[in-house]
């Protein structure tokens, strides 16, 4: 992940150059209390380039961060590799930054509703160069019913929850429609951001998608309990600039996110469980909260167990 955020820092610091900090932080504040208070309303919190700017200086880390270990976990789950991404609801272009640090792509194409946030990922992908230079960007209203453009890999990211709530599955199913191996739906990390991936799920595989990841290979209903939700958590080191946008001195964010990802084939390394929680680390014993067999399950890892030594460094997220 390394080699991404560096490339996306470099990208950002190109083009915030002559920006003013002073307006970048309040327009980022603007744009947290729009994201908090109006979202799922359907109306649009975002139309000026200086607030595109500001939101891909204080946003792009965290959402990229989460893009790359959910594409990452994809890749694993389904042992598919796409070559070309269609990026829907692209923002400025996080989660094409994420897959093409993972992926040898051969064509990026980028659908975002905003003028300015079009104008401004599109500069980040030209800075960045390679196979994001190259990426086509467009307008595009996923609410409407025009038929999306088909890639192997489809990914939308933090957008599902923005719409009004009778458009979601229309939504989903056009995503679904365009994707010809897999899509990854990536949400906040909230018990409204899973709710809202697990009606997403249950459509979907009335249409015969398979779930490849996080679920593990087995899984039926989801086994949350009430009140409880699949969330996963990524740390991101922060800038000079992205302490400052943010409000804090902290060295670092943690961007907690839920994700699932479908593909037209039944997964072909479906993991048996995946981890939930961070793991219990006490003296001599690991304890481990799992989905597993479509139950949700406590396992304690001891010295004598073959996965001890794996345990001591596995993570929330993780296959087992």
């Amino acid at each position: 992940m390394t080699d991404l955020f560096n490339r996306l820092n470099d990208a950002l610091s190109a083009i915030l150059s002559d920006a003013d900090a002073a307006k970048l932080a309040k327009d980022a504040k603007t744009i947290s209390e729009n994201y908090r208070l109006r979202t799922g309303s359907g109306a649009r919190l975002l139309t000026r380039e200086s607030e595109a700017m500001a939101y891909a200086a204080s946003r792009m880390p965290a959402t990229a961060a989460a893009a790359f270990a959910a594409i990452s976990r994809a890749i694993d789950a389904s042992g598919t590799i796409p070559l070309t991404l269609l990026d829907c609801g692209a923002g400025t272009g996080a989660a094409s930054f994420a897959a093409d640090a993972l992926i040898d792509l051969e064509a990026i194409t980028c659908l975002e509703r905003e003028e300015a946030m079009r104008g401004v990922g599109a500069a980040l992908m030209r800075e960045a160069g390679g196979a994001l230079g190259h990426a086509q960007w467009a307008s595009w209203d996923l609410t409407e019913k025009t038929p999306l453009p088909r890639a192997e890999l489809v990914i939308e990211g933090y957008m599902l929850g923005e719409l009004a709530e009778g458009m979601r599955l229309p939504a989903a199913r056009r995503l679904w429609d365009a994707a010809q191996q897999m899509l990854i739906l990536i949400e906040p990390g909230t018990p409204q951001g899973f709710a809202n991936l697990l009606a997403v799920r249950e459509y979907l595989c009335s249409l015969g998608a398979f779930v490849a990841a996080p679920c593990p290979a087995g899984t039926g209903k989801c086994p949350m309990d009430h009140g409880d939700w699949c969330h996963f958590t990524v740390r991101v080191q922060r800038t000079k600039l992205h302490k400052l946008l943010k409000g804090g001195e902290a060295p670092y964010e943690d961007e907690k996110f839920a994700y699932m990802v479908f593909t037209r084939e039944a997964p072909k390394d479906a993991c048996a469980a995946r981890v939930l929680r961070h793991p219990l680390i006490e003296p001599g014993r690991i304890t481990l909260t799992l989905c597993e067999n479509g139950k949700k399950t406590t396992r304690l890892i001891t010295k004598k167990d073959p996965l001890w030594k794996r345990a001591r460094k596995i993570s929330a997220g993780d296959q087992i």
